[in-house]
C-alpha cells in the first residue's frame, strides 16, 4: 500500500487518483494514518460485501427467533399508534 502525507496528497492529487485506481493509498496527517483512498470499483465491492454481511446477520437473527423486518415495523407502528 502506498502512503502519502496530506501535504503530498494535496500537491500530487492527480498522482494520488491514478495510484488509488490501482491500489489503496493511505494518507497520513502528523504521522498517523487518517484516510484511505480507494477506487470507486473497490468501494462498490466493499459496499456489496457489507450488504451481504448484514443480510446474512438478519437471516441468522430471524432464524434465532428475532423479529423480521415486517414484524419490527408492525411493532413500531403499534407503539406509535398507541401514543396517538
Amino acid at each position: 500500500m502506498v502512503i502519502l502525507t496530506s501535504k503530498q496528497a494535496k500537491e500530487k492529487f492527480g498522482t494520488l487518483v491514478d495510484t488509488a485506481r490501482r491500489e489503496p493509498v493511505t494518507i497520513t496527517k502528523h504521522n498517523r494514518p487518517t484516510v484511505v483512498v480507494i477506487s470507486s470499483e473497490r468501494y462498490a465491492e466493499l459496499e456489496a460485501l457489507e450488504d451481504e454481511l448484514w443480510l446474512a446477520k438478519a437471516k441468522d437473527a430471524e432464524q434465532k427467533g428475532y423479529l423480521s423486518t415486517e414484524e419490527s415495523e408492525a411493532v413500531i407502528q403499534g407503539v406509535l399508534n398507541a401514543g396517538s
